[in-house]
């Protein structure tokens, strides 16, 4: 039996009632696939600075080095707006993909079929769209440089070092070559030096990958462009600040950022974490949608614990599930039958499970 190391971060509002179906999951692919899980709860964002009144402590920290992988849920919240920035929850998310060395971050938006019509996008536009967006992610103008303000300025610095373009690139032209062989690098090469050379540093790392066709575009004509026509797109790679704010116009291809996941890699580290934020307007309220955290764990089962199988058919049940009208009140429509957090963790649960059921009987007809 193989074990692996997962420290859980559920962190506030929704993020402890996605991260409990996360572990249901989890608890069911291990029972069928012989995987060992030992799971290791820890505190981040609010959750933490309410009791530790630091975001992240360095125990949560050191668990996180020292797992395999790391789930988290969602930080923040309106409750913590008027803390120093130092002390706001989202600073332990920063300071983890720091010490984890998580510089790039993937934001798949697939769209599945059943739920064209939830996107307020045209059905024509967005089916068959598939983008990866590539975010370049302890870098740019969050980390950057001088920073600071007071009562009559403030001021970041957005800088990049050769190396670190040079990573990223590398990551956007090997998924390229997995999925549709295209990338676009976005900046703002117009108007900013910084993306000046981070168009130069890419367009050397692409001498090693001339099977990849490599396009550019300046970051004001791809937000119009992926909501415009998201199908000429296949991996997406940017800097930090863009990337933010592109991966989420990305939401508007699925219809909600609550199908959306994301994994964020290092050389040594993976976190795996839903797009969506913390919702704390339905928080403890059993209404979340946990497909983006289900998915997340599907990233991680296929990235970092290679389980492409159970990975496939995790997102086999998902696509069953929503054929069959079921959704939560997020994605719902008129003739939607509308359940709820734990109801559609249920669902999926019973698809996935009824897979595994079809597979068996497929394998004894071979044999009779």
């Amino acid at each position: 039996m193989k074990t692996f190391k997962i420290t859980t971060l559920p962190g506030d509002g929704i993020g402890p009632e996605v991260m409990d179906v996360a572990l249901a999951v989890l608890d069911l692919v291990g029972s069928e696939y012989g995987l060992n899980f030992e799971i290791k709860s820890e505190l981040a964002g609010g959750a933490s600075l309410d009791q530790f009144n630091e975001p992240i402590t360095e125990s949560a920290l050191q668990s996180c080095l020292e797992s395999d992988a790391v789930l988290l849920g969602a930080v923040g919240g309106p409750k913590w707006d008027n803390l120093p920035q130092e002390k706001k929850p989202e600073k332990g998310l920063l300071k983890l993909r720091e010490v984890l060395g998580l510089f790039s971050n993937l934001r798949p938006a697939k769209i599945f079929a059943p739920l064209a019509d939830a996107s307020s996008l045209k059905k024509d536009v967005i089916v068959g769209s598939d983008v990866m967006v590539v975010r370049e992610l302890t870098g740019g103008i969050y980390f950057g440089e001088p920073r600071g303000h007071d009562k009559h300025e403030g001021f970041n610095t957005l800088r990049y070092k050769k190396y670190e373009v040079e990573r990223i690139a590398k990551v956007a032209f090997e998924l390229a070559r997995k999925r549709n062989g295209h990338v676009t690098s976005v900046d703002k090469a117009n108007v900013l030096d910084s993306s000046q050379f981070w168009r130069d540093v890419v367009h050397e790392v692409h001498k090693d990958y001339q099977d990849v066709p490599l396009s550019n575009m300046y970051v004001d004509n791809a937000a119009m462009q992926l909501v415009r026509d998201p199908k000429q797109f296949d991996v997406i790679v940017t800097q930090n600040l863009f990337g933010d704010i592109l991966s989420d116009i990305t939401a508007m291809i699925t219809g909600s950022l609550g199908m959306l996941p994301s994994a964020s890699i290092g050389e040594k580290h993976a976190m795996y974490e839903p797009v969506h934020g913390t919702a704390p307007e339905i928080a403890g309220q059993n209404k979340a949608n946990p497909i983006a955290m289900i998915c997340s764990v599907t990233m991680m089962m296929e990235i970092t614990l290679n389980q492409p199988e159970a990975a496939h058919r995790l997102n086999n049940a998902i696509e069953s599930v929503l054929e069959n009208g079921i959704r939560t009140i997020d994605i719902a429509s008129t003739d939607s039958t509308i359940v709820t957090t734990d109801g559609m963790r249920d669902e999926i649960i019973h698809a996935f499970q009824q897979t595994n059921k079809s597979i068996i009987d497929s394998r004894e007809l071979v044999r009779e």
